[in-house]
Order: structure tokens, then sequence, then C-alpha cells
């Protein structure tokens, strides 16, 4: 009798502990959505508010890139270096600084008396973002099996979803009705809440054998991808020829092929660059980057335009961009429940082909355009992204084994963020030389405008159509504004175009280069 409750006792112990892990798998799984919408949230927030912020902080062009760029650049060149720590320390200690950082900086930004003030607090923003990407993945790829994991991501896709399609209108909302300080105040709430659970529920995890953090492989990186940025955004002030420009490009290069000896030469790089002989992994590499450097990057000119020339509010912006992030929401979900069922390389290089055409269906805006006129392609440009973001997370860590998860997940998330960094920054350079060619040419078939055309091209590539007008004369002003109008929508044009042909060469590769035969087993079907 004594050994039958033993039996039972042992039985009953055995079903809370594993009842205990399954409530854990999914409090985590909440954790990282939690987060992840946070980051995401405020990232959309942040391209309707750009304008407000120009007005209240009298902002250049080159400084609203920066804003979004700061950001953008400390969370790519230090995503690898949190995963490496992440893998040594542990993944819930990282995921959880990072949440930390990232609500303080986040009640920087709101507090900002300036754009350089606001820069560095993005920056300090993108630091605490990069611990919680490079582990939100390894999170969910430790924790969760076989279809579990595939549901644990069609759920985090959803929920990404979920905050790019709100956050337009959120942004809109606050900024219109509150101020735009509060598109950051909003992350304060959030990010506790998002704390007290990783803190209380959230198991830790991380690489039996990990490996040091590669502070020389970080330090070459960093600074390479600094001086790219900055030679991508001061070409569209000084054209690409200035030798200011090319000597940032040539530091880019010599740090970068510095970077990739170190890598070589290290005994434990940050990047492991035999991942990329797995045609799977550099497949997704390419997806992100293109994804990202191609609508992401288009959604800070596209807000511009909406608000600038159309004069339309933050919130009319946001309803409007509405039709996209919807979209991206739907598909999304529907897309992580397939990518159980479907070959990914069917979702992922789709998806940047559907992107590219969707770009290009933006094309042939003027002066007489509405902003009915991007409603197709924002609606296709939703399906593509919704195609490509669940399937895509799932690839980042399912093509290489658990322990190198961390590594994975943050070589994924950099290339994102590299591509929304050198793509607002290059299709803002394109962007300013076209628009100040268009409109020199238009001013110059004016009578007394040709000499004011250097200033109003000037105003109008710092997002200020209406102060471009400021100074003309009123019998003068109708045609400086279709002159201006005419400038703006063909610089628009311009980069739709190297945007598409970013996204459809990234679909084109990642479709032949993402395999079935290269997902390790034990990733996928334990």
């Amino acid at each position: 009798m004594s050994t039958e409750h033993g039996q039972v006792h042992r039985g009953g112990t055995a079903a809370r502990g594993a009842g205990s892990s399954e409530v854990h798998r999914w409090w985590t799984l909440t954790a990282v959505c939690v987060g992840t919408f946070m980051l995401l949230l405020d990232i959309t927030i942040v391209n309707v508010a750009l304008p407000d912020v120009q007005k209240e902080l009298h902002s250049s062009f080159s400084g609203l890139q920066w804003v979004v760029d700061a950001y953008a650049l400390t969370l790519a060149s230090t995503l690898l270096t949190c995963g490496s720590l992440a893998d040594l320390f542990g993944r819930r200690r990282a995921y959880l600084t990072g949440l930390t950082l990232f609500t303080a900086a986040s009640l920087l930004c709101g507090l900002a008396n300036g754009t350089l003030f606001l820069e560095l607090a993005r920056g300090a923003q993108g630091i605490g973002g990069a611990a919680m990407f490079a582990v939100s993945l390894a999170l969910l790829a430790e924790t969760f099996r076989g279809k579990d994991r595939g549901i644990a991501f069609g759920i985090w896709g959803a929920v990404t979803g979920l905050a790019v399609a709100v956050g337009p209108v959120v942004g809109g909302a606050l900024t219109s009705g509150l101020s735009w300080r509060w598109i950051f105040f909003v992350n304060v709430p959030v990010g506790l809440v998002a704390v007290a659970i990783t803190w209380t529920r959230v198991r830790e995890s991380r690489d039996p054998r990990p490996r040091r953090p590669d502070w020389w492989g970080f330090l070459s990186f960093t600074a390479s991808l600094a001086f790219l940025v900055l030679a991508l955004i001061k070409s569209g002030e000084l054209g690409f020829s200035d030798s200011l420009v090319l000597e940032c490009f040539a530091a880019a290069a010599v740090l970068f092929a510095a970077f990739l000896a170190v890598q070589v030469a290290g005994r434990e790089p940050m990047f492991d660059l035999s991942l990329l002989s797995k045609p799977t992994f550099s497949g997704g590499l390419i997806a992100a980057f293109g994804m990202s450097a191609s609508m992401f990057a288009m959604l800070l000119y596209l807000t511009l335009y909406l608000q600038d020339v159309l004069g339309y509010s933050a919130f009319g912006t946001g309803l409007r961009l509405l039709t996209a992030s919807a979209t991206i929401f739907v598909v999304s979900a529907v897309s992580g429940r397939l990518s159980s069922h479907v070959p990914v390389r069917l979702l992922i290089g789709p998806g940047g082909i559907v992107i590219g055409l969707s770009l290009l269906w933006m094309r042939g805006l003027d002066a007489g355009s509405q902003w009915t006129h991007l409603v197709p392609g924002l609606l296709l440009g939703g399906v593509g992204i919704g195609l490509i973001n669940p399937p895509l997370a799932s690839t980042a860590v399912g093509v290489v084994p658990p322990r190198q998860a961390g590594m994975a997940s943050g070589v994924n998330s950099t290339s994102r963020q590299v591509g929304i960094a050198t793509g607002i920054a290059l299709l803002g350079s394109l962007f300013a030389a076209r628009v100040q060619s268009v409109v020199t040419e238009q001013l110059g078939r004016v009578p007394g405008l040709g000499p004011r055309a250097p200033q109003i091209a000037s105003s109008l590539t710092d997002g200020r159509f209406s102060s471009a007008l400021r100074g003309v004369p009123a019998r003068q002003r109708p045609a400086a504004a279709l002159a201006a109008r005419t400038a703006f929508t063909a610089g628009l044009n311009h980069i739709l175009l190297v945007a598409a042909v970013i996204a459809l060469v990234s679909g084109v590769l990642s479709l032949l280069l993402i395999r079935g035969q290269d997902f390790v087993p034990s990733a996928t079907d334990e």
C-alpha cells in the first residue's frame, strides 16, 4: 500500500512538474511577445511622429534620419555581442537587462529638449533593444519543440503584425491628441509589465559551451557601419563625389575588411562565418535585409509625403498607413500557421517579390496625386511583409544547433537593422539629389523664381514643405507650390524604384537559396 501511495505521489509530482513547465513555457512566450510588441510599436510610432518632432526641435532632414538610424545603428552593431553575452551569462538575464534599459531610454526620449539629446537617447534604446532582439527568438527556440514551436512562432508573428498594425494609429492619436513625447512615454508602462513577467516567470537558459565576447569584432563592425551610414547620409548633402563622403566609404570598407579578418582569425568570433556556407542561412539574411531596406525604409518618406505635402495630421497619416499594417497583421497570422506545412522558401521568396511589386505599384505619383494612389501598393506590401515575417523567424534559428541559437538570432536581427539604417540613409540621399535637380529645373521655367531654387530645394529635402513657400511672392506661390510638389513626388518615384529593385533581388535570391535540407532536425522536430 505504501508503495502504491508512493507511486501516486511521485506521479502527482511529475504531473505538477509537467504542468509547471507548461505554464512557464507560455509565460516565456508572453514575455517575449510583450517586449517585441513594445519594440515594434516604438518603431512604427516614431515614423508617424517625426514631422512633429522636426517642428518642435527644429531638426534638419539629416537630423530626422539620425533619429531613426541612431536606434537602428546601435541595435545592429551591438546585437551580435549581446547574443554572445546572453549565451555566456544567461538569455533571461540579457532579456531582462535589455527591457530595463529600453524602458529607461524611452523615458529619456520623451524628455528630450533637442535633436542631439533625442538621438543619444535613441541610441541607448537601440542597445536595450539589441539585448532583447538577440535572445527573443532563441528563448522561444529553447523553450518550445515540435508543433508547439510552430504555434509559438505563429503567435509571435501575429503579435509583430499587431504591433505594426496599431503602431501608426496609436502613434498618430498620441501625437495629434497629446504630444510626440507620448510615443515614448507609452513604452514605460508596457516595459514595466514585461520586466515583471520576465523577472517572475521566465526560466534561465544559456549555451552550455558559450563563446567569449569578441570585442575587436564588435568595435570594427560598429565603426564600419557607422562610417557607412554617415557616408550615405552626407552624400545627400554633399554629393557622392565629395572627398569627405569618399573618405567615409573608404573607412567603412577598410574596417569591414578588418572585421572579417578578425572573425576568420579569432578563436571565438561573434559571427561564425561558416554559417554562411548554409545557403538557407544566407537566404534568410538577404530576405531580412531586403525587406527592411525597401519597404520599412520607405515608410519614413511616405510619412513625410502624407504629412508635409498632402497636409494630413499624424493621426490621419496613421489611419492611412493602416491599409498596409492591418494587412500585415492578418497575413502574418496565416503565414505563421502555413510555415509548419509549407516550405518556408515558398513564403519568404515570394514575399520579397510581392514587396517589390507593391513598391512599383506605388510609383507614378505626380503633383495632383492623392493618398488613394498609394492604397493598392500599401495593401500588397502588407501581404509581402506578412508572408515573410513568421517563417523568417523560424529560419533564423532552424538551421543551427540549439547552442548556436543566440548567435543565429542575433545575426538575422542584425541584418534587419542594417537594412533599415542603410536603406533610410541611401534612399534619403537619392531622394534629396532628385528633389534638388527637379525643383531647380521646374523653378527655372518660372520668371523670378530661379534664384530661389536652392533655398526651396533645401527646405523640401529637409521635410519643410510649407516653409519652402513662405518667402515666395503671393502671385508666384501657386507656380512654386506646383514645382515643389512635382519635385517631391519625382523624388519619391525615384526611390520607390530603387527600393523595389532591392526587394525584388532579395526575394529572388532567397527563393533560390533557402532549402529544406539545411534545417537541423533537432531544432525543428524535437
